[in-house]
């Protein structure tokens, strides 16, 4: 290695990014189905654990959907609420630093 191949390795420094969580909380009005819908359709999960985390919802108030980076997570957030929103449901997304 070169004296300047080895001083560009120094210079770059990758960080890796923030992470953060989205989360569904719970409320007494939006449905169980459009919750595992939405688990389903924008967070990929697959029946079993659509149904897992909605249960959670239901049980313990909040349920964590996935942990992504920034951007990812504050498109899922506007997703869930634009989705909710669409189907007349108060379901609130949430999203924080992991």
């Amino acid at each position: 290695m070169n004296q300047i191949e080895h001083e560009l390795k120094e210079d770059i420094s990758v960080k890796k990014p923030k992470m953060y969580k989205v989360l569904l909380l719970n409320d007494d009005f939006t449905s169980m189905e459009f919750v595992v819908s939405t688990l389903m359709n924008i967070f990929h999960k697959n029946e079993e654990e659509a149904y897992a985390i909605m249960l959670r919802i239901h049980n313990q108030g909040s349920g964590l959907c996935g942990i992504y980076t920034y951007e990812i997570a504050e498109t899922k957030v506007a997703q869930v609420l634009n989705s909710a929103k669409k189907n007349k449901f108060p379901l609130r997304a949430v999203m924080e630093e992991e």
